[in-house]
């Protein structure tokens, strides 16, 4: 297993303890093949002490999960993305729970709706997000959360699925959606992670709800190698990077870096309940 070797990178953060996760991250993807090495030590280096790579297709699962077992700090999660739900429309909740028993593995996701781009059928869509949230609800694992432009409807089976078969775990990602959803899921008992899109000069009504949402369901991530905050949006993101985004949310919430370092890093341990608790260390 790959020891991360930590080394100063003055130039990108000041020394920071090792207190933030990026609770949302995609390692197996193409842009990190080359260096991934690296990716893991610049996190480190930023005082990013733990990384959940996503599924995005139960078929890729392995690759996955060798990333989670290859380094030390790194976990996964197991499940097909909304996007890709009519690649893998057959995928069952047996399977999703039984490849969940993977010790790395410590969520259920991403699942969800995404009515932007329609690459699958919504009722396609729709299905798939309630075998996730049943896995979720068997395993106790957080499933995580795609929504996009698709807030009524997201609210609606979660609402539904609590009502009929019981509360599960969840946490809705790289949230972009309205106050109303956020409130709704968040009632229901849900967990609320920004990404760097609250970092831009556009996202005031992102932050507007960022400001809103209780301190103990807050989380952060980068979605990497997507949505780079400020100074960085442009280029290609990565885990290091979620410390501008937690410097943002605190900023919009009026209170100190090390407070919400603090509060997310509790709050992703109370959800991902399968990862070992934080002992903290810091930079070398």
């Amino acid at each position: 297993m790959h020891r991360v070797q930590v080394t100063r990178f003055p130039e990108l953060y000041p020394d920071r303890p090792m207190t933030l996760i990026d609770s949302h991250c995609h390692l197996d993807f193409p842009d990190f093949a080359a260096e991934l090495d690296q990716i893991v030590d610049r996190a480190h280096a930023a005082g990013v002490a733990r990384m959940v790579t996503i599924s995005t297709r139960v078929k890729r699962f392995d690759a996955i999960r060798a990333i989670a077992e290859r380094y030390d700090e790194v976990y996964c999660s197991i499940g097909t993305h909304c996007l890709h739900a009519a690649e893998e429309p057959d995928t069952s909740i047996d399977e999703l729970c039984r490849l969940a028993e993977h010790p790395k593995c410590v969520a259920i996701g991403e699942a969800g709706l995404d009515f932007h781009y329609d690459y699958s059928p919504r009722d396609v869509m729709e299905t798939g997000f309630r075998r996730h949230i049943a896995a979720a609800r068997i395993t106790g694992l957080p499933l995580v959360i795609h929504a996009r432009e698709a807030d009524t409807e997201v609210a609606r089976i979660l609402t539904e699925e609590t009502e009929q078969h019981g509360p599960f775990p969840m946490i809705l990602h790289c949230f972009t959606s309205g106050p109303d959803l956020a409130r709704t899921a968040v009632a229901l008992g849900a967990y609320v992670s920004f990404s760097g899109i609250l970092t831009f000069k556009t996202a005031d009504e992102i932050r507007a709800v960022a400001a809103e949402i209780p301190e103990d369901r807050l989380l952060v991530e980068t979605d990497a190698p997507y949505l780079a905050p400020l100074p960085h949006r442009g280029k290609r993101n990565e885990p290091a990077f979620v410390v501008r985004t937690a410097e943002t949310l605190a900023k919009t919430r009026g209170v100190s870096f090390e407070q919400i370092a603090e509060a997310t890093t509790t709050n992703f341990h109370r959800l991902f309940k399968k990862v070992p608790p934080l002992v903290k260390r810091y930079v070398a």
